[in-house]
């Protein structure tokens, strides 16, 4: 590929590109320059661990900040559009959150007694019966630092369980349309995965759940709506089948957002569940760390939360920690990721009871109403807050790839696989109308084209097609143009 292949139109952020030597596309390369410095010989450390010269960026101020809004504008967010990512619920970060968190009073070093943050305690506690209360649960831990972490947790709770009423379960079964962290979950847990096949309705299969547990269940792990967005209309008796063998029902919250101040897991039978906080409370996507995952419980688990618990003294004078009976033992540092939390908290206080339900209302409005407006059949359905088209005889990463030229960003694709070339689309409550209607015409513009078009795709971004699985086992994450 060169220069002359891939000539940028004049006046785009791709007039700030240059190529390597070796013909590489290297977006902002003209604004890595350097300058040498010379290191004097009177270091005190030893010779291994100096240099003689050191090279150093060499910019003015003007130009760093205009880098940086450079790398922003070339970079796509839920602040510049529509962020459809099935079963990812990329949901906008109201602002006002962000200055609630940014309050210095939620500046507290987490080691503090707990005399001395009773705000802080009183904050968590109030926190844990908001979520309680909107998941039907008992009571929740805010320890776990992501959605996967909480599911971690929640099945070490029911395996805790399990231990102390001596029974020795070694199985979870799981649909085949689950999210993949309900079997890494499991079999990290140290679980057998018994993977459940779907009905031809996209739900679970009553009796193929009754033929799949039995004394070694230790929990059916379950997400309603599911994958498809398709409420499980059998939940009641699916919980039953479960109850009867002994074992537990595990609600996975990704799609809390559909049920949202209208249906609660815990009135359906479910025994534990996680809070994805970011898919469903609008907090920072944590990408598997710097986020929060609460754990609900029924209340014969909650001897098993991690340690410290918070809960109000009984003699009514303030808010204490103290260590659950049976506690699995802590799953994270101190109470979590603390100001996710903060944000959390602070979207529950200012939506309350009716704009919880208002904000599932139209994110389920939204979702139908986009998959009205494309072209590409969705085989699934009457669905929720999600659906999954299918691309047909298209390659449906091909036509992700392609839907970036036209400014939008993309579906989930290739999953769940019960859906052939699947494109897996959540809008939000967010979008309005109008924005809607641009996603679906980069649906149907994409729709329309031909497979040479969608393989060349994209060849309007600043970075065209990589190696997905070499910048994620290799990332290259220094400033400087680096040798292969």
């Amino acid at each position: 590929m060169s220069e002359e292949d891939h000539a940028p139109e004049a006046g785009t952020l791709y007039d700030q590109a240059r190529w390597t030597d070796d013909g590489e596309y290297e977006p902002l390369l003209a604004e890595k320059d350097t300058t040498g410095v010379e290191i004097g010989d009177d270091s005190p450390l030893p010779d291994d661990l100096t240099r003689d010269s050191l090279e150093l960026p060499d910019l003015a101020e003007p130009e760093l900040a205009r880098h940086y809004t450079r790398l922003s504008q070339m970079n796509y967010g839920v602040d510049s559009g529509p962020f459809p990512l099935g079963s990812c619920t990329m949901k906008y970060n109201p602002k006002f959150t962000e200055q609630v968190a940014g309050l210095s009073d939620a500046a507290v070093h987490p080691d503090r007694s707990a005399g001395s943050v009773q705000g802080t305690l009183e904050l968590q506690a109030r926190l844990q019966d908001y979520l309680g209360r909107i998941g039907g649960m008992d009571a929740v831990t805010l320890q776990p630092p992501a959605g996967a972490a909480g599911e971690f947790t929640g099945i070490r709770i029911a395996a805790a369980y399990h231990e102390a009423n001596d029974e020795d379960r070694t199985e979870v079964v799981i649909p085949d349309s689950a999210h993949g962290t309900n079997f890494a979950t499991a079999a990290m847990a140290g679980f057998d995965v018994v993977e459940l096949p779907s009905g031809e309705d996209g739900r679970v299969d009553i009796e193929a759940l009754e033929a799949a547990v039995g004394d070694d269940t230790a929990a059916l792990m379950l997400t309603n709506p599911n994958t498809l967005g398709l409420f499980e209309r059998d939940i009641e008796a699916v919980a039953e089948v479960v109850h009867d063998a002994g074992g537990l029902l595990y609600y996975d919250g990704a799609n809390l957002n559909a049920l949202l101040g209208r249906a609660r897991p815990g009135d359906m039978g479910f025994d534990v569940m996680h809070y994805n906080v970011h898919k469903t409370f609008a907090t920072p996507h944590g990408g598997g760390g710097p986020g929060a995952g609460p754990v609900g419980v029924a209340e014969e688990l909650t001897e098993f939360l991690p340690t410290p618990h918070v809960r109000e003294q009984a003699d009514g004078s303030g808010y204490e920690r103290y260590e659950p009976e049976r506690s699995i033992g802590k799953v994270h540092g101190f109470a979590g990721n603390w100001l996710v939390l903060v944000r959390a908290f602070a979207y529950i206080a200012r939506l309350g009871d009716a704009g919880l339900a208002d904000a599932s209302a139209r994110a389920v409005l939204n979702a139908n109403y986009l998959a009205s407006q494309i072209g590409y059949e969705v085989p699934y359905g009457p669905f929720h807050h999600e659906f999954v088209a299918s691309a047909g005889e298209q390659d449906a990463a091909d036509a992700a790839k392609r839907m970036l030229d036209y400014g939008v960003h993309p579906p989930t694709t290739k999953w769940p696989e019960i859906v052939d070339e699947a494109l897996m689309t959540e809008p939000t409550e967010a979008e309005t109308r109008e924005s809607l209607d641009d996603l679906a015409a980069a649906f149907n513009a994409v729709a329309g084209e031909d497979d040479a078009t969608l393989e060349a795709a994209p060849e309007r971004t600043a970075a065209r097609r990589i190696d997905q699985v070499r910048a994620a086992r290799e990332p290259r994450l220094s400033w400087q143009a680096l040798d292969d």
